[in-house]
């Protein structure tokens, strides 16, 4: 039984074009771009390449409002991941199995650091090498998936933590400059983030009463598009 809580939905208003797209209904996406960019030729887009739809006046935000998939773009979906059972030194089963020690060695979170957070962390590494055998990254990702399980003695999803971890590995660039944005892990000063990438994926979010594996507080599921010859 899944119940929602949240999604993410800014304000549709502004686009910009990437060869990385956002996986939204078509007639959103057709709805939220200005007449200017009908015009212009930019939607349809061309084979193969997609035209992103971003909200107005954020230098970095977070997800993108939607996308337009021109025709022929070689779509690849990955099966919903979880967390590695990677902390060894804690009992099977248990929210703490699922820090990525190569990440936190030990098992010992830094301040501020929330257990769903270095899960989240953890699932989106494992992401990661899902993309890479399958000859992708993460900047090949244009829509995201994500089911949260509240962590224990908690009443609600920890979103801000998740939210930390989805950035160490998305949105994380200005647009107006192309430089990285630093990034927060738990209560440290901003710094680099893990993996710096502009793409800004579609996102839903959803509250899980029970994820398919005692200890897992998140899994996630990505949509990725392969780029257009010759880009």
């Amino acid at each position: 039984m899944s119940t929602p809580v949240t999604s993410d939905s800014p304000t549709r208003k502004a686009f910009t074009m990437h060869r990385l797209g956002i996986l939204v209904p078509a007639a959103v996406v057709i709805l939220a771009v200005p007449a200017v960019a009908v015009a212009g030729g930019l939607f349809p887009p061309r084979p193969g390449t997609t035209v992103s739809v971003l909200p107005a006046g954020q230098d970095n935000p977070m997800i993108a409002d939607g996308v337009a998939i021109g025709k022929g773009a070689a779509l690849y979906k990955t099966s919903g991941l979880g967390p590695a059972a990677l902390n060894t030194a804690a009992p099977a089963g248990s929210e703490a199995r699922y820090i990525d020690t190569e990440v936190f060695p030990g098992g010992v979170l830094p301040p501020g650091v929330t257990i769903t957070e270095a899960q989240g962390i953890n699932v989106l590494r494992r992401i990661g090498e899902n993309l890479s055998r399958a000859g992708l990254s993460y900047e090949d990702v244009i829509s995201m998936r994500v089911f949260l399980q509240n962590p224990a003695g908690q009443e609600r999803m920890d979103f801000n933590g998740w939210n930390r971890a989805y950035r160490q590995f998305f949105a994380n660039t200005s647009l107006s400059t192309g430089k990285p944005v630093l990034v927060p892990l738990g209560s440290a000063a901003p710094a680099t983030p893990m993996v710096v990438n502009p793409a800004r994926p579609s996102r839903f979010a959803l509250e899980i009463e029970n994820l398919p594996v005692n200890g897992w507080l998140v899994e996630v599921e990505v949509d990725a598009v392969y780029p257009a010859k010759g880009e």
